[in-house]
């Protein structure tokens, strides 16, 4: 299914209680996500079995890609290989296309989901 958006901006939703990732298409080859974050929310820092391509569109904070973390503003491009940490934290309202390779699953999540249980980013 082929889905077209004027712009990035029309599907963005944020949520006050935790990051939004909002479904821009996927297959059973690639999923990819707007990613929507207020400030001082976050994608905790984990492992799951997916390549990943991270670019920021809009806002600032930081990133955890391997064993480097680094600032991240608007164009900051990130890659990173199945198995490899990372993890994504905005200092104010962030904007960032999120695309994975295979799409995840329920396993490669269970770590997102005990980390945000515990309000931990690292």
């Amino acid at each position: 299914m082929a889905v077209y958006l004027k712009s990035y901006r029309d599907p963005a939703s944020f949520r006050p209680e935790r990051f939004n990732p909002v479904l821009l298409g996927g297959s059973a080859n690639m999923k990819a996500v707007l990613t929507c974050l207020e400030p001082g929310q976050f994608i905790p820092v984990h492992r799951p079995g997916v390549d990943m391509l991270l670019v920021v569109l809009e806002g600032e904070g930081r990133v955890v890609a391997g064993e480097r973390e680094e600032a991240a503003q608007p164009g900051t491009t990130v890659f990173v290989p199945a198995g490899e940490a990372r993890g994504l934290k905005a200092e104010s309202r962030l904007l960032a296309l999120h695309v994975v390779s295979p799409p995840p699953t329920d396993a490669d999540h269970v770590e997102v989901a005990a980390r945000l249980k515990q309000g931990t980013w690292k």
